[in-house]
């Protein structure tokens, strides 16, 4: 029995609150950087680090043309494109969205992945070649952004959530595919794992339609045929 419109209509509203946490998120994530970055790019103009948590963490500016850790420093046009594709994983990873959690984890993605974007295009060279700002210096290991923090969480998040088995679309992986779903019915050729392929005795056939030729020895004596009798001498009537 199919769904009908009203059976869809919670599930919908559902979706369409999740996608508003994932906006409201993404908007939040993407303004945190930007402001951060501006704050930065005017306190931080020297070039002179300032201790934050002593010398552990510090900040100081630069502009990387690269990843995390300045890896592809030399090709920012493939940053570029990574962050691209990044995006639209999240736009069609988004379209079965189902849990709250997964909502922030996407939403904190996608407006990192926007906040390092704008900066490839809006700071110099621009052109989708931009430097991204970084300020946060963790021990002189590397520098990083606000970006970087909610990149780091989202993945935090979902690595959580893959344990616990909680997919997308909010279903534990545990519970899938234990039931038909409703209005479906398991085939009646299906395997049944609960007994064994015994064979039928009143039919004398195996499950797949083959001959038990085993119990054959067993089973009584046809009825002849009364037509066909001998006579005394061992010659058919």
């Amino acid at each position: 029995m199919s769904s009908t419109p009203a059976e869809d209509r919670p599930r919908t509203d559902r979706r369409k609150r999740l996608f508003v946490v994932l906006g409201v998120v993404a908007v939040l994530a993407y303004l945190s950087d930007q402001l951060t970055k501006m704050v930065a790019l005017d306190v931080l103009a020297d070039g002179e680090p300032r201790p934050f948590v002593g010398e552990l963490i510090r900040f100081k500016l630069i502009g990387n043309p690269g990843a995390a850790l300045s890896l592809g420093a030399s090709n920012t046009w493939v940053m570029t494109g990574i962050a691209l594709a990044v995006l639209v994983a999240i736009i069609v990873v988004a379209r079965q969205l189902g849990s709250r959690a997964w909502a922030i984890a996407l939403g904190l993605l996608l407006g990192a992945a926007i906040g390092n974007l704008t900066d490839r295009f809006v700071r110099p060279p621009g052109g989708g070649q931009g430097h991204v700002v970084d300020f946060i210096d963790y021990n002189r290991w590397f520098i990083g952004n606000v970006a970087d923090i909610w990149i780091v969480s989202a993945a935090g998040l979902i690595v959580i959530l893959a344990l616990l088995g909680i997919g997308v679309d909010g279903r534990r992986d545990h519970g899938r595919g234990a039931a038909a779903p409703a209005g479906e019915t398991i085939p009646r050729d299906a395997p049944d794992d609960t007994t064994d392929d015994t064979t039928d005795d009143t039919t004398n056939t195996s499950r797949n339609g083959e001959t038990d030729m085993t119990r054959q020895t067993d089973r009584a004596p046809e009825a002849s045929d009364p037509r066909d009798s001998r006579r005394p001498g061992g010659e058919r009537a």
